[in-house]
């Protein structure tokens, strides 16, 4: 975008430039035509003169009523300070160059140049030193007079005074214009300068020059050009570096606060760029510590309530014990003793296995297992607890071979099973099968009076109980179906 802007920048200035300069090339010498139009008394005369002008420069010149000429407010501001117009058509490389007459309004010259050559720029001096004929001995002075109508010097020097060989000086003999060029690397790059010999002054010559030739690429414009580009460049990388500096500044904001404790505070997600995917990946694992610290608090709080309880048995029958004479209680006492440590076993596998869990940590081995297996060895290790509760095993072909951590997946049944035996009334259902769609599938069910709809979320919380007194009766902690859900989380 930048280097095209700048090329359009470039083709805009150089338009004004070119324009500028065709202007400047033509001012004087519309000058000195219009006042040797000017000096012809009359009207025939005038067009006489123009009519001589045309032959010697080989251009049409058209004396033109200006009724006939629409100018623009700026045009005919050049005209009233005695300058020329200048119209360039691009398409057909031709100029239109318009004349203001000095005490003739009425009329102007229209010159239609579409080429420029050697012969042309010739004739040119002709027209200066017609003007100078009519101050004889006055040159110098007149030449300063209209010197400021002309974008380059016009001067009278000795012909000694000028760097030209003697072929050059030959053709000014024979009264012919020479023309000098000068290809210079300084800022005024190729010049042409006129050199033509003044009548009955052997010793003296007209030079009008040095012209610059126009420069399409000057070094002042390429610099400027390339300056405004750079610095064009430069705030677009600033506009881009602007919002991404906000937003790390809201980042580590937002980290320091995280560093001070607060888990608190979001990062505002902006756009879809690599910032607003650091944001969202900053706000997930504030998400994911904040869960972990409440879940780490709620697992130590509930922690500390279920030990509680078989702890304070422990010391209870240990205080027992040490007072108990008779051998049958004392070893009615160790049996009591031992299951209670056997439950803070089971608490203690139950905690950490969900705690595992819970981060998200555990490494899966996933094997192909035959699904009855698994369903078969839950049924036979539940019927051995003696639970007087009827487990009936609706199981899938041997061939169902599912992929799966065997261990996890056997827990996920067994807590499932083992939470349907406990609030069922008699008996229990477990089956196993293929879906239409592929998928295997493990379904476990009871013919209890099943779990209210309002409560079906939070029965899936660590140490939840909707039956508080039924649930410590059948010796559960809260943590099965937590670990259900978690195996189902971690695989999916």
């Amino acid at each position: 975008m930048v280097a095209v802007f700048g090329y359009l920048l470039v083709q805009i200035i150089n338009y004004q430039r070119a324009q500028e300069y065709r202007e400047s090339l033509t001012d004087g010498i519309s000058y000195v035509i219009s006042e040797g139009v000017a000096r012809q008394p009359g009207k025939q005369q005038k067009i006489d003169w123009v009519s001589d002008a045309s032959d010697l420069l080989e251009l049409p010149i058209y004396y033109t009523d200006a009724s006939k000429v629409e100018l623009s407010r700026t045009e005919k501001k050049r005209i009233e300070a005695q300058k020329s117009v200048v119209r360039y058509d691009a398409s057909n490389s031709i100029a239109y160059i318009i004349i203001g007459l000095r005490d003739d309004p009425q009329h102007f010259l229209s010159i239609k140049v579409d080429k420029i050559t050697e012969r042309q720029m010739k004739a040119l001096p002709i027209f200066v030193l017609d003007y100078l004929m009519f101050y004889p001995g006055q040159e110098q002075e007149y030449l300063a007079k209209i010197q400021k109508h002309f974008s380059y010097p016009i001067n009278i020097y000795n012909i000694q005074d000028v760097n030209l060989d003697s072929e050059q000086i030959g053709r000014l003999r024979q009264d012919q214009s020479v023309m000098l060029y000068k290809d210079s690397a300084t800022v005024r790059g190729t010049t042409i300068s006129i050199v033509s010999p003044i009548p009955n002054q052997p010793t003296r010559v007209l030079v009008l020059g040095p012209v610059p030739m126009f420069n399409w690429m000057p070094l002042q414009l390429s610099a400027g050009i390339t300056l405004f580009s750079l610095f064009l460049l430069s705030l677009g990388v600033y506009g881009l570096i602007l919002p991404l500096e906000r937003k790390i500044r809201q980042v580590r904001y937002a980290l320091n606060r995280m560093k001070s404790g607060d888990l608190s505070l979001r990062v505002p997600i902006e756009g879809s760029d690599e910032m607003a995917n650091l944001a969202s990946s900053y706000n997930n694992m504030s998400d994911h510590i904040q869960r972990l610290i409440e879940a780490q608090r709620e697992l130590m709080r509930a922690v500390s309530h279920e030990l509680r309880t078989p702890v304070a048995r422990i010391r209870f029958g240990t205080e027992m014990l040490a007072e108990e004479d008779d051998y049958n209680h004392r070893m009615h006492q160790v049996d009591m003793i031992d299951k209670d440590i056997e439950a803070l076993n089971t608490l203690i596998d139950e905690i950490m296995t969900y705690a595992k869990l819970e981060q998200g940590t555990p490494s899966l081995d996933f094997d192909e297992i035959t699904l009855f297996d698994v369903l078969d060895q839950v049924a036979v290790e539940t019927e051995a607890l003696k639970t007087q509760k009827e487990i009936e095993l609706v199981a899938p072909p041997l061939y169902v071979k599912v992929d799966a951590e065997r261990r996890y997946l056997h827990r996920v049944v067994q807590n499932l099973v083992g939470n349907a035996v406990r609030y069922c009334d008699n008996k229990v259902r477990i089956t196993g099968g293929i879906h239409s769609d592929g998928m295997a599938f493990v379904c476990v069910e009871d013919d209890g009076t099943g779990i209210p709809e309002q409560d079906r979320k939070r029965v899936f919380e660590a140490f939840a109980r909707l039956d508080d007194s039924r649930t410590r009766a059948s010796g559960g902690y809260g943590l099965g179906l937590s670990i259900v859900r978690y195996c189902l989380l971690v695989w999916r």
